[in-house]
C-alpha cells in the first residue's frame, strides 16, 4: 500500500501532469506537422522534382523491381526508404522551428516580466510612526 501511495503523491506532483499534458499536446502537434508536411509541403515539391512521390522513392534489396513502396512490402521486400526518411527529416525540422519558436516568444515574455517595476516596499510600522511624529514636532516648533 505504501508503494501506491508514493505512485499517487508522485503521479500527481504539477511537474509530472504538466509533462503529462506537454506529451499529449506534443503528439497532436506532431500529426498536424506530419500531415502539413506529407499533404502540404512535400506534392509540390514532388511536383517541382518532376512529379516525384517521395513515399515511393526506394531501394530494393534483392532483386527484382515494385512500382510503390506498398507493392514491394506487399512481396515482403527489404527495402531503404529513402523518401519517407526525407519526409521525417522535414517533419523533425518544422517541429523544432516550432518549439524553438515557442521557447523564444516564452523567454521574452519572462524577460519582459522580471524587467517590470516592481512597487516599492512598504516600510515597517514603526517607520512610519516615528515619521510621523517628526513631522509633528517640525510642525509645532
Amino acid at each position: 500500500m505504501k508503494v501506491l501511495e508514493e505512485f499517487k503523491a508522485f503521479a500527481m506532483r504539477g511537474n509530472v501532469v504538466d509533462m503529462a499534458v506537454g506529451i499529449i499536446i506534443g503528439g497532436a502537434f506532431g500529426k498536424i506537422v506530419g500531415s502539413l508536411v506529407n499533404d502540404v509541403i512535400m506534392p509540390p515539391i514532388g511536383k517541382l522534382l518532376g512529379g516525384v512521390d517521395f513515399t515511393n522513392l526506394f531501394f530494393v534489396l534483392g532483386e527484382g523491381t515494385y512500382e510503390s513502396l506498398e507493392a514491394a512490402k506487399a512481396v515482403g521486400v527489404a527495402t531503404i526508404n529513402y523518401g519517407v526518411f526525407i519526409n521525417t527529416i522535414i517533419n523533425f525540422v518544422i517541429v523544432a522551428s516550432a518549439i524553438f519558436m515557442m521557447i523564444k516568444l516564452m523567454n521574452a515574455a519572462k524577460k519582459k516580466e522580471a524587467e517590470a517595476p516592481k512597487a516599492a516596499p512598504v516600510p515597517p510600522r514603526q517607520e512610519i510612526l516615528l515619521e510621523e511624529i517628526r513631522n509633528l514636532l517640525a510642525k509645532k516648533g
